[in-house]
């Protein structure tokens, strides 16, 4: 069976599973399993979810797990019964994941404990610790009704940040994540005896990326754990990674730690960066360090399932490209996607588009009928029609086209976005979600969030606020926002600045909040 017939994610695994029972599956920590004994133990996780739903198939299962092999065996086990894996946070607040639950109607919630109030979310829970997992292995599993889903079923969804305050959610169906994998795969040029690595959490789409293409060739996924994400240099020497996947911050990072030094990194072959511009600069630090690695650059919303174009850089640092803004190119879009531009944005359609948000509401303004027009959001989705990424693209080389068609092949720079997103370590961050949520606050009047950047080229949070504000606002963040959402900084100022327009001047509150006096600021710790 070639890749391109693969018609759901089970499928992937199952295969592997099958042609390569003995070799290793994942690492993580201490922990070793086969694809034999990741198989084993999904199946079991499988059953007891189904003994929880009364012996019916679950229809959205939530995984409520930290970095552990439950986290791991657990997606295989939704996979397995043709279930919907909806990932959530262990750190978010309780109440951001009681939002996401409530919205995603969860059957089920799978959790390893390592969540504290994974019992007060709105659904069934099944709790398996590390512990019960080992014992599973002494016994077979019970036997399982076959697999049931199809291409046009959902495979997982994810929670994006609304520009409402309320997260979005976004469905990806098998065929969309298959159309990619069956492209992305064969290109990371994995198999048996390579060794991939696991830096994102599940709830960050990236994920899934490593997880196939390992899961789907018979190489190793090694997952990382917290304190291996702090010494990633460490990480991927002492675990001898071949296959490497982060966000650019990383390079930073590493970079910060005087570890990044060149030659430190001599097993990797193959290096991806995504979530976030990676520069130049990031990327030749990078490349010196894994001199035996290609280095490329990829770019994608999670609507258009994990990443829709990828720019590898030459062999010969001497032959990179420059680009006005000093980042890598995105590069060209991925086979079957076709793209276009409207005033600059990048808009695209093809089997990677996913079908719509779970709330059809958060579809309006978002896409472009098939002959370029906006959509009527009173008319259905279909193939035909195009998702606005909100992204500003410009060609690598070349004048700008005007809006229509883009030639295929086009190299793509990527040069900003249309409104207040961003991206934080990767996360996607609307802006206005942080500011609803410090106005909701007792004592708040207004509030601006701005993305700025820091010293090692990545961006922090910083917020200024109006009003008395009755109790430390990151102390109330954190219960309403996942970490990453969290300003670094809260600057209580006297008034927003207005432009001419009677707007908040956004670049006058940076200047405000970037180098006014930071004594009555207040502070967290990245």
């Amino acid at each position: 069976m070639t890749h391109e017939h693969l018609p759901t994610l089970h499928h992937w695994f199952a295969r592997t599973a099958a042609e390569h029972p003995c070799a290793p599956a994942l690492e993580i920590g201490d922990t070793r399993l086969s694809y034999a004994g990741l198989a084993h133990l999904s199946e079991h996780l499988a059953a007891r979810l189904l003994r929880l739903c009364g012996g019916e198939s679950p229809r959205r299962v939530g995984l409520l797990t930290g970095r552990t092999a439950v986290a791991y065996a657990g997606y295989l086990a939704v996979q397995r019964l043709g279930a919907t894996v909806v990932p959530l946070g262990p750190a978010f607040p309780v109440a951001r994941n009681t939002v996401v639950a409530t919205a995603a109607t969860l059957d089920a919630i799978l959790t390893d404990g390592t969540c504290d109030h994974a019992e007060q979310l709105p659904a069934p829970l099944l709790t398996v610790t590390g512990d019960t997992l080992a014992d599973l292995t002494t016994s077979p599993p019970p036997p399982l009704p076959a697999c049931t889903a199809a291409p046009d079923d959902v495979a997982y969804l994810l929670f994006t940040s609304g520009s409402t305050g309320t997260p979005k959610g976004v469905p990806v169906r098998h065929r969309n994540i298959c159309a990619y994998l069956a492209h992305a795969v064969p290109h990371h040029d994995t198999g048996p005896g390579d060794r991939v690595s696991q830096t994102f959490d599940l709830t960050f789409d990236p994920s899934v990326l490593d997880l196939y293409t390992a899961w789907g060739t018979g190489a190793t996924l090694v997952a990382a754990n917290r304190g291996d994400l702090l010494r990633p240099v460490r990480f991927a020497t002492g675990r001898a990674l071949t296959h490497w996947n982060s966000v650019p911050s990383v390079i930073s990072l590493a970079e910060r730690l005087r570890a990044l030094k060149p030659g430190s990194l001599p097993t990797l072959r193959h290096s991806v960066f995504c979530g976030e511009p990676l520069t130049l600069r990031q990327a030749r630090a990078w490349a010196a360090a894994a001199s035996h690695s290609t280095v490329e650059n990829a770019y994608g919303p999670t609507e258009l399932t994990v990443t829709c174009t990828t720019y590898r850089l030459p062999a010969d640092p001497a032959d990179w490209p420059s680009t006005a803004n000093g980042t890598v190119p995105v590069g060209s879009l991925h086979p079957g996607l076709e793209g276009r531009l409207l005033d600059g944005e990048l808009c695209v359609r093809g089997p990677q588009r996913f079908p719509g948000y779970l709330d059809p509401a958060d579809d309006a303004g978002r896409f472009l009928a098939a002959d370029g027009t906006a959509h009527d959001s009173s008319t259905e989705l279909t193939d035909a029609h195009w998702y606005r990424t909100g992204d500003r693209v410009a060609p690598l080389t070349g004048p700008t086209p005007p809006d229509g068609p883009l030639v295929p092949g086009t190299l793509l720079v990527h040069v900003g976005r249309l409104d207040h997103q961003v991206q934080v370590h990767g996360y996607r961050v609307e802006l206005s979600e942080v500011e609803e949520a410090l106005r909701s606050l007792p004592g708040v009047r207004d509030a601006v969030v701005l993305a700025l950047p820091t010293p090692d080229g990545s961006v922090e949070l910083t917020a200024a606020c109006t009003g008395r504000v009755e109790e430390e606002p990151r102390d109330a963040l954190r219960r309403r926002l996942p970490p990453y959402m969290v300003p670094a900084r809260v600057v209580p100022v006297p008034a927003l600045p207005l432009n001419g327009n009677g707007k908040v001047d956004r670049r006058a509150v940076a200047e405000l909040v970037g180098h006014g006096d930071r004594r009555s600021e207040t502070r967290v710790s990245p």
